[in-house]
């Protein structure tokens, strides 16, 4: 993966309204909707109700507000997600809890008989949201839009939350800027939720990490805290790398601190062997 600035790569921020919260129960996809950026502009902007050929839950209506007659006459599946995989090629995809959505998308994809995306890189906003404003009480993407100062009203339509997503994927954009994080490598391993782009990083750092242990020597590193946000310099004695639960954590000797600390590995943005 290039190490390219995030400016020069084109992103599609898309949301999904639903029958239900479950696809493995049948639930399906009502309506979808996306905008392509490069840098602060937009190129295009995808939109669609699909006929889900099932009821909606009483309680998906009562939060979209989408009705069986407004989708009577709505196109199906079949045409729907082709139309949006040829929209989003070649950019990163983007979502406000992307799993979700994704989850969908790859359903519908199934019942089309083609493959779940694997070759597209997606980014989560809302592990941007847990990576950049640690601490908060909840990370409803309204809740975390108003703690960054966005005053619209979260809508529950699939444009509207696109649109709103974007306000907040701008604002976490220039945090990341002030803290000199720039380029497509470091964000891809902060906030994909792509399971290879995130293996093939992990292990290229680690592998580092293992040289510096086998010679017995310290690394320089950048990092991104995971509790204030910051990005700190440290020089870390590196004793060994441990997994809990689905993230990889070096434990080392930190000259910073004079003490051993555990740091992610996602969160090491530069390394070099001293």
């Amino acid at each position: 993966m290039a190490r390219e600035h995030l400016e020069d790569i084109e992103f599609t921020i898309f949301d999904t309204e639903t029958t239900g919260l479950d696809p493995e129960s049948g639930d399906r996809i009502v309506e979808i909707a996306a905008i392509r950026l490069k840098g602060p502009k937009k190129l295009a902007t995808f939109q669609s109700l699909i006929n889900p050929s099932r009821p909606i839950s009483e309680a998906a209506f009562n939060i979209n507000h989408i009705s069986a007659d407004m989708l009577k006459n709505a196109p199906a599946a079949s045409k729907i997600i082709p139309d949006f995989l040829d929209f989003i090629q070649g950019s990163y995809l983007c979502s406000y809890n992307a799993t979700f959505d994704l989850e969908f998308l790859n359903y519908e994809l199934k019942l089309l008989g083609k493959s779940a995306l694997e070759d597209v890189l997606v980014i989560d906003v809302l592990k941007m949201a847990r990576r950049l404003l640690p601490g908060l009480e909840r990370y409803a993407l309204w809740f975390v839009a108003e703690r960054l100062g966005i005053k619209n009203k979260q809508e529950h339509r699939a444009l509207s939350d696109v649109e709103f997503t974007l306000k907040v994927f701008n604002i976490f954009k220039e945090m990341l800027y002030t803290k000199g994080i720039f380029d497509t490598l470091n964000f891809t391993h902060l906030f994909s939720i792509t399971p290879k782009a995130i293996e093939d990083l992990n292990n290229q750092k680690i592998a580092k990490i293992q040289e510096a242990i086998d010679l017995g020597v310290a690394i320089k590193m950048q990092y991104l805290s995971s509790v204030a946000a910051e990005v700190t310099e440290r020089e870390v004695i590196p004793r060994e790398i441990k997994q809990d639960k689905k993230n990889l954590y070096l434990i080392g000797f930190c000259n910073l601190r004079n003490d051993e600390r555990t740091f992610r590995i996602d969160g090491i943005l530069h390394l070099e062997i001293v």
